[in-house]
Parts: C-alpha cells; structure tokens; sequence
C-alpha cells in the first residue's frame, strides 16, 4: 500500500522536527550510554519481559551500516559488540549526536551516500522503522545490496499493515503514521520488494510491544471525545501504570504474531546480480 497524496522531497523534512520520538529515545546520555548496576532478578525479569526491537543475527562482528541511525545509540550498541560502524541519516541535528559518539554517519538521503569502497563492503545493514519512510524502497534495497558483501545480512523492522489491529483501527491505527510513513507492508508484500530488492528472506520476527495497540485505542478514545480514557492510555504507554501489565501484554503480542510491528532478518541473493 502507498500513501498519496505524500510530500515531495522538498517538504517531507517539515515532518521531522528535532524532538521527533525516534531521535530523542537515541540519544546517549552523559553517562555515555552503560547501564547502572541492577539486581540480578531485575536483570532476568528485563530480559523476560522488556521488548527487544532491535534484534539481529548471531554473527561474527564485521562492518555495519545503519540506515536512519538516529542520534546513535545502535551504533553505540554495536561498536561496543565489535563492530566497525557507520550510519546514514536525514536528520542534520540527529546525524551529529552521532557523529559526536566518534561515528562516521553520512547527512542526507540514502540516494545522496557515497557507495563504499570495495574492499569495504557492509557484513550487516541495519535499519528500524525505516524502509517505509523511503520513496522508492526497491530502489533502495537494491543499493544496499551491491554495497553488501557475498552473503551478507540485512536487518529491517517495519510496521505490520497486514495485522489484525489494522483491520480493526483501519484509519485510526497508529502506525500509518502519516504523512511520514510512504509504504505499508504485510509479511508478504515485505517478502516481495525484498526478492526484488536482491534479498532473500530467511526469518520474521514479531516484537513484543503493545505500543501501536494502545496507541490505535488512544487515537480511537480521542475521536470518540473520551479524553479521559485517552489521557490513561497515554499514561500505560508512558510507563506511569501498570508497567508490568503492558510488558506482559506486550509479550502475548508478540507470541501471537500481533503486535502489528516486525523485523525481518535477510541475506544477500548471491542468484542476483545486485
């Protein structure tokens, strides 16, 4: 599915303001980014129930790219794991959080990067919630695909336009997030434009985040005129009640194959000329 009308090149960056959510919850703070010591029972229950949105394959650390890195912190993540990183992102203010991490993150469009060198070529690209703000995301792939190495891997997580709660929310579901999002992708059209795109798709993964689903009641609530009930919502998804609650809410999501958000894990077809 694609959004029209959508905006032009020229105006689509009026739809990403400096405190745009994803380049805020990127950004590393003075503690440059390490976790305060916690008990080992939390340490458990974090990694039982906190959703994990951000997974990719089991590999031997290489070189990275991450397209939309935002203010950093994946890359971060990563170099920490042994990684030689580098990101792309639209976001001039976004790209020099990064940038200021000690990354070499490029400023501008996909289209606008200069390809690697060849004796550098990307083990693993990486891009959460991106592919569906790209105006061309074939075209995209494809790039991606000839800057990769011989049976490289790529990681991307989209929302799940084929969901129940799409059916169910229809224009109230959260992750059409329009004007941004251009496309909208089901488990099949996804598997599709990556064939297409030069990659074979070898998992998909569900996460487990109750987010668009409270997001879609909380948008439902408001067109109802129940502030109330929207203003409570507001507060689960925040954090501020019922934490517990809505990790393991997210956690059946996920198990169910319903949490409308999903990554797909992909390697290079080496059948394809890239």
């Amino acid at each position: 599915m694609r959004t029209d009308p959508r905006p032009d090149l020229e105006t689509i960056g009026r739809f990403y303001p400096e405190e745009y959510g994803p380049y805020r919850d990127t950004r590393v703070g003075p503690d440059d980014g390490r976790a305060p010591q916690t008990p080992p029972w939390k340490t458990l229950a974090r990694r039982l129930l906190a959703p994990d949105n951000r997974r990719v394959p089991e590999l031997r650390a290489g070189r990275m790219l991450e397209v939309g890195c935002a203010s950093g912190s994946f890359l971060l993540q990563m170099a920490r794991a042994g990684w030689d990183v580098s990101g792309i992102e639209f976001s001039d203010i976004a790209a020099t959080a990064a940038r200021a991490l000690g990354y070499p993150v490029h400023v501008g469009t996909l289209d606008t990067a200069p390809p690697p060198d060849p004796d550098r070529l990307y083990d693993l690209v990486v891009g959460w919630m991106v592919l569906e703000h790209l105006p061309n995301p074939v075209q995209a792939l494809r790039r991606l695909c000839s800057w990769s190495q011989p049976g490289a891997w790529l990681a991307l997580s989209v929302p799940d336009a084929g969901s129940l709660e799409f059916r169910v929310f229809r224009d109230a579901w959260y992750a059409l997030d329009l004007p941004r999002h251009l496309f909208h992708f089901n488990r099949q059209t996804l598997g599709e434009v990556l064939r297409l795109g030069g990659w074979t798709v070898r998992r998909v993964l569900w996460h487990s985040n109750p987010n668009n689903l409270l997001q879609s009641l909380r948008y439902a609530c408001l067109d109802l005129g129940w502030k109330a009930t929207a203003d409570v919502l507001l507060q689960i998804i925040d954090g501020r009640r019922v934490p517990r609650s809505r990790l393991v809410l997210g956690r059946l999501l996920g198990l169910l194959h319903s949490s409308g958000r999903m990554t797909v894990w992909a390697q290079r077809d080496e059948r394809r000329e890239p």
